[in-house]
């Protein structure tokens, strides 16, 4: 299995991932696996109807973003690892709007996170191969975030 080298999310975004693509990727923050996931279900439909742009750029870019809202890798980065660095003076600023969570995520994310992946054909390929990654079978680990 051949996922690519590693990009920085600070890089973001990737003009070298296609438009319409399923695929699998891992995030990781130095040699820790955060997450794995997978994107392009029912790919076969969208190629069909000449999606201009589905899968894994759509969801890369998403995790890109920070948003918390629809995002569940973004809700387990700022729950397990942007809250519980937050101070009392922090929380504070929440309450004002001078702070906002999916802007801290986000900063999070691309001030800590590299991401790789592979394109696969179809989508059960990528439903498998993630499975795997998240059983610790692709990288000899399991993620932080979501392993099985």
């Amino acid at each position: 299995m051949n996922f690519s080298k590693r990009f920085k999310f600070s890089d973001w975004p990737n003009r070298d991932i296609l438009a319409v693509a399923a695929g699998v990727y891992a995030i990781w923050h130095g040699d820790e696996l955060i997450y794995c996931g997978m994107s392009g279900r029912e790919i076969e439909k969208a190629v069909k109807e000449n999606k201009k742009k589905y899968g894994l750029i759509t969801r890369l870019n998403s995790h890109a973003q920070g948003r918390l809202s629809g995002n569940q890798f973004c809700v387990y980065v700022a729950n397990r690892l942007v809250i519980p660095t937050l101070t009392t003076n922090d929380l504070s600023k929440f309450s004002t709007g001078e702070y906002k969570l999916d802007y801290m995520t986000k900063s999070y994310i691309r001030d800590n996170f590299e991401y790789q992946y592979i394109i696969v054909d179809t989508s059960s390929e990528a439903y498998s191969i993630e499975d795997k990654a998240r059983s610790g079978e692709v990288f000899n680990q399991k993620p932080l975030l979501n392993p099985i």
